[in-house]
């Protein structure tokens, strides 16, 4: 009588499912249920996209009127509380120095507005007119906390360097247009965040 065994048919052995159960050097299947793997960017053996089951990204043109609005929207009270305090600093002969302490204030106030806001709820005022808002990569949750006030001070301190800040800024704002897959700004890949639409 022969001990030997029949070559396995498909569908038998280590080799069910989208990935080859023990094959070295290559990813295991993410468990069932598990929306998020290790990798948040997935892979080319198919890795499930962390984003699965959350709104599409926004679009960028939208993200960009949120800020502005949002930049309104503390710069122009800010300014107008600032002007009788600050003086007629374009005459006394420092008018560099009565502008930068201005900035300075006004970019403290924005820090602290985006902080709260993203950490409170996920939207600046300008986000919820604009329909987008800031989650986090790895399950599009609100960013409370740390990873709120991450985004905004990567966002918004480093301008107070003067000159490299604003470079900074540039490249920071600039990032999401080429940034693939998640069109995430510097800001975003320093809290793992991500920006998409809002209902």
């Amino acid at each position: 009588m022969s001990t030997e065994q029949p070559p396995p048919g498909p569908g038998d052995g280590p080799e069910k499912g989208p990935f080859p159960a023990d094959e070295p050097g290559l990813p295991k299947a993410p468990p069932p249920g598990d929306t998020y793997g290790a990798n948040p960017y997935g892979d080319a053996r198919g890795a499930v996209d962390p984003l699965a089951g959350m709104p599409p990204l926004a679009p960028l043109g939208r993200r960009l009127v949120a800020r502005i609005v949002d930049a309104l929207i503390v710069g122009i009270p800010v300014t107008l509380l600032l002007w009788p305090l600050m003086g007629d600093w374009n005459y006394d002969g420092n008018g560099g120095n009565g502008g930068y302490g201005q900035q300075t204030i006004v970019l403290l106030v924005y820090f602290v507005y985006e902080g709260l806001m993203l950490s409170a709820r996920g939207q600046t005022l300008g986000k919820m007119l604009m329909r987008v808002r800031v989650g986090m990569l790895d399950n599009g949750a609100v960013p409370r906390g740390a990873p709120a006030w991450m985004r905004a001070a990567v966002y918004s301190l480093p301008q107070l360097v003067p000159c490299v800040g604003f470079l900074f800024w540039v490249v920071n704002a600039l990032f999401c247009t080429w940034d693939k897959p998640y069109r995430q700004c510097l800001h975003d890949k320093a809290a793992k965040t991500v920006v998409v639409s809002a209902a």
